[in-house]
C-alpha cells in the first residue's frame, strides 16, 4: 500500500508511506474515494454556495445577467488539471460549449487551503495565499503558511456539508471567501514548506492511529518561472546558492521552472535570472 500518483522525482518527500493507498493526484482519488465524487462537480458546488451559475447552453441573459457582465467559464468536471479550460468572458460571449458552465466572477483574496480531515471534521489547515501579480490568471507566487483563521470557520462547514463520513487530507479553493473548488486529495507542490511533522501525521490519521495535529507549518514561498524551454543550469547553481530550491517542470506546457524559498525577495531574483518577467517593484512579502 502507498501514496498513489506521485509524479517523477518527488517520491523523497512521500514518506513515510501509509498502509493503505492514498491519492495524491485527482484522477486517483476520484477511482479511491467513490462515496465523495460529487466534490468534483463544480456546477454543484458554486450553485450549494448560492452563486449564480448554470451549464453553457443557458443564456445568463435568461438568469438576469447583463451582456456586459464578466463571468467564469470552466469545465464541469476536469480531473487532469482542475485549472484547465477556465477563462473570464463576458456574458454575451459564453460559448455553447458541452461539459462546461459559466458562474458570476469571484473577487478578492485568492487562497488554496489543505486540511486534515477526520471522518468529515477539519482538525488541521495549511492556508496559502495567492500573490496579487499574475500571468494572466495565474498566481505568480504562493504565500505557503499564511495566517487566514478567518477562512476556517468557511473550511469547517464546507468540510461538514460536502465530505461526511471522509477522512484524510482535502484542498479547497477560495476567491473572496467563495469556493472555487475542492479536491481530495492536498496542493502538493507545498508540501516541502510544510515542515517534517505534517506527513506523519497525515499517515497516522488515514491509517487510523493517534492523530495528533502537526504544528503550524514553516512555510514560504512556492514561484512559477513562466515560459518555454529547460532552466539554465548557471541560473539554477546561482538560485541554490541563494538557497533557493529549483524544480525543472516538465509537466506544464509553458512553465519553465518552480521555486521554492524562504526569501521571497531572493525568490523573485532567481525567477528573474531563469526568464520570468517580473517587475521590480513586486519584491515583497
Amino acid at each position: 500500500m502507498a501514496f498513489i500518483g506521485i509524479q517523477p522525482g518527488r517520491e523523497a518527500i512521500f514518506k513515510p508511506q501509509p498502509q493503505r493507498d492514498v491519492a495524491v493526484n485527482d484522477t486517483n482519488a476520484w477511482r479511491l474515494n467513490p462515496s465523495h465524487h460529487q466534490i468534483y462537480d463544480r456546477l454543484s458546488l458554486a450553485l450549494a454556495a448560492g452563486l449564480r451559475a448554470a451549464p453553457c447552453g443557458l443564456p445568463p441573459a435568461d438568469f438576469g445577467i447583463g451582456p456586459q457582465v464578466s463571468l467564469f467559464v470552466k469545465p464541469i468536471i476536469n480531473l487532469a488539471g482542475m485549472a484547465k479550460g477556465a477563462r473570464a468572458l463576458r456574458a454575451e460571449q459564453v460559448p455553447d460549449e458541452p461539459g462546461s458552465f459559466w458562474c458570476e466572477q469571484l473577487t478578492g483574496e485568492q487562497s488554496s487551503s489543505d486540511c486534515l480531515v477526520d471522518q468529515g471534521e477539519a482538525r488541521w489547515f495549511a492556508h496559502t495565499r495567492a500573490s496579487d501579480v499574475r500571468d494572466g490568471a495565474r498566481p505568480l507566487y504562493w504565500e505557503v503558511g499564511a495566517e487566514m483563521p478567518h477562512l476556517e470557520p468557511i473550511l469547517r462547514s464546507m468540510v461538514r456539508k460536502h465530505l461526511p463520513g471522509y477522512t484524510g487530507l482535502c484542498n479547497i479553493e477560495l476567491i473572496g471567501g467563495q469556493p472555487v473548488e475542492m479536491h481530495l486529495r492536498g496542493s502538493n507542490g507545498f508540501f516541502d514548506l510544510y515542515g517534517a511533522e505534517f506527513m506523519r501525521a497525515w499517515v497516522a490519521l488515514v491509517d487510523g492511529q493517534r492523530f495528533s495535529p502537526p504544528p503550524a507549518i514553516p512555510g514560504g514561498y512556492v514561484i512559477s518561472v513562466f515560459g518555454e524551454g529547460e532552466p539554465e543550469p548557471e541560473a539554477m547553481q546561482a538560485a541554490k546558492d541563494q538557497g533557493v530550491t529549483v524544480q525543472p517542470d516538465r509537466h506544464t506546457k509553458d512553465r519553465i521552472a518552480i521555486l521554492r524559498t524562504r526569501d521571497l525577495a531572493a525568490g523573485l531574483q532567481s525567477a528573474r535570472a531563469l526568464g520570468a518577467e517580473i517587475p521590480d517593484s513586486d519584491d515583497r512579502a
